[in-house]
């Protein structure tokens, strides 16, 4: 089997286990309990905070732990928004997970305002677009790294700096960046940033939430007060150990496994008839190929292509199993008959040249008949 799904979730790494296993085993105390068990595991969770903070380029104290890049999303949009005084106008992107979107949603129920940015046809977020649309009342921003479906970079460097001109503080879905691209918060200029570690190698179950010191937030968790009174409940101290370690490992090479896809990308387009790349050409993550066969089943061919060893999806995972064409095709201006024949290959610095030819060959395969 080739599993070429790694944007739903990537394979557990080894390192990632052997970096946990204390914590399973050998070191299992809850973190706030007052004895020794208590304190090796609050040492691990701790040095683990450290970790990600680094990577970061942010203070230990501004990272909070959590389930996952949902729990991440829904916490900074709703906690910021809810805690801010500036106002009730929230801005969010067309091409946004849902766990943004409907976060946002959720928002418009309580009475806020909801401006969604349309995108370009590579599904781009524009600078002056994002700048037309912001009020004195706008209190959150929010626009992902990269997408999860067909794995545009966003300029979010440019986009936060519009919001920050405003005043305004700006949150970016970093889920499916992280191991390919920079997370520097400074450089980015961004507020709060969200990851999850099963993007990256880690067990499911465990993420993280960034914001910075300067903002005040609401908490979505109540209880015993745990990382600060920021997200209560007992920490997962052996998933922030693991997502501070595959944080650290990344997916490789990004120049070597972009150079790989662009040569995939390239036998793909050249021997399918009509096939057409979805996304930016070149501002994309390295191990990342969307694609739209234009009188094709995506959902055929995904089976079409299991049966021949080959797992990929046909868009978000959130989404599997919808008649619905994916929202983020539609917003770049693909027709939904188009829209629903979207294949995704998503991969990390593992996949080989010989892997991916043998990819392009079984889709070549399957689009024939």
């Amino acid at each position: 089997m080739i599993y070429l799904d790694h944007a739903a979730t990537a394979p557990v790494r080894r390192e990632v286990l052997e970096a946990m296993w204390p914590y399973l085993t050998r070191d299992f105390g809850n973190p706030a309990s007052h004895h020794e068990p208590g304190a090796d595991a609050r040492r691990g969770l701790d040095d683990a905070r450290v970790r990600v903070a680094a990577h970061l380029n942010a203070r230990p104290g501004e990272v909070t732990f959590c389930s996952g890049g949902t729990e991440s999303d829904n916490t900074a949009i709703k906690g910021i928004a809810l805690a801010d005084p500036r106002g009730r106008h929230v801005v969010v992107s067309a091409v946004e997970h849902p766990a943004v979107l409907e976060s946002a949603q959720w928002l418009g129920r309580l009475g806020f305002e909801v401006t969604t940015l349309p995108v370009d046809e590579h599904g781009t977020v524009l600078p002056e677009t994002l700048a037309g649309v912001l009020r004195d009342d706008t209190t959150l921003v929010s626009v992902q790294y990269a997408n999860n479906e067909v794995g545009t970079i966003q300029p979010i460097a440019e986009l936060a700096a519009v919001a920050d001109g405003r005043g305004v503080p700006f949150h970016t879905d970093a889920v499916q960046a992280a191991g390919w691209l920079d997370l520097d918060v400074r450089a980015l200029g961004v507020a709060a940033l969200s990851l999850s570690g099963h993007k990256l190698g880690t067990p499911k179950g465990v993420g993280v939430l960034w914001v910075d010191r300067r903002r005040s937030w609401e908490p979505l968790v109540h209880g015993g007060g745990q990382q600060d009174g920021r997200r209560s409940g007992t920490e997962d101290v052996a998933g922030a150990v693991g997502l501070a370690t595959a944080l650290e490992l990344g997916h490789g090479d990004p120049s070597v496994t972009a150079a790989r896809r662009d040569r995939f990308v390239a036998a793909v387009l050249e021997r399918v008839p009509g096939a057409r790349l979805t996304g930016h050409p070149s501002r994309r993550l390295p191990g990342h190929a969307s694609f739209v066969f234009p009188g094709r089943s995506g959902e055929s061919l995904l089976v079409d292509l299991e049966a021949r060893g080959i797992v990929c999806s046909s868009g978000s995972a959130c989404a599997a199993g919808s008649d619905e064409p994916s929202h983020v095709l539609t917003a770049m201006g693909i027709e939904r008959m188009v829209a629903q024949s979207a294949v995704r290959f998503t991969f990390d610095g593992s996949a080989t040249d010989e892997v991916l030819e043998r990819t392009a060959d079984e889709i070549v395969r399957a689009t024939a008949g």
